[in-house]
């Protein structure tokens, strides 16, 4: 496995994989597919980047992982915090990958100087809140009854990790 800054030349891989989670549902706020030209925008070179890692396998993409600074107004954190994003593979999913990836991004994290790390999780996502309570997040909030897209209602859960900058 290789974890590597993601590259533009990665857009193709990451669409595919982000936009089989978004078909399979249940998983990510995301229900609209994505294209390269978005994935470059909003995750390779967001505004405001601080990090976005992929895991790599015998050359294929099968997960990554994104990191911004906070918009205070947008995301209701202080702008010293980092807001993450995860994404893996579901065939690749238990086998280690959001663990090396968030590795990457909590040294890019700690380097940037960010406190905390913002991750804010569909309530009916039960692998992703696993999965970060098992990195070490903890609830802090919880937003009652936001709509999806399609109007779906779901509550989502705030959870936080301290970062201890460098």
């Amino acid at each position: 496995m290789i974890i590597r800054p993601a590259q533009p030349s990665d857009a193709k891989d990451m669409v595919a994989l982000l936009n089989q989670i978004i078909a399979v549902g249940g998983t990510t706020a995301h229900q609209e597919p994505y294209d390269e030209d978005k994935m470059l925008h909003h995750y390779i070179a967001a505004e405001g980047l601080i990090s976005c890692q992929v895991a790599e396998i015998e050359g294929k993409v099968l997960g990554f992982q994104w990191i911004r600074w906070a918009d205070p107004v947008q995301d209701s954190a202080p702008k010293n915090w980092g807001i993450i994003a995860s994404f893996v593979d579901n065939d690749a999913a238990g086998k280690g990958l959001g663990q090396h990836l968030f590795r990457e991004t909590l040294a890019a994290t700690s380097q940037a100087g960010a406190i905390a790390i913002d991750a804010t999780i569909r309530a009916d996502n039960v692998p992703g809140l696993r999965y970060y309570g098992g990195l070490g997040f903890v609830d802090y909030d919880r937003l009652v009854g936001l709509p999806l897209s399609d109007g779906t209602v779901v509550d989502r859960v705030r959870k936080r990790f301290d970062v201890r900058p460098n």
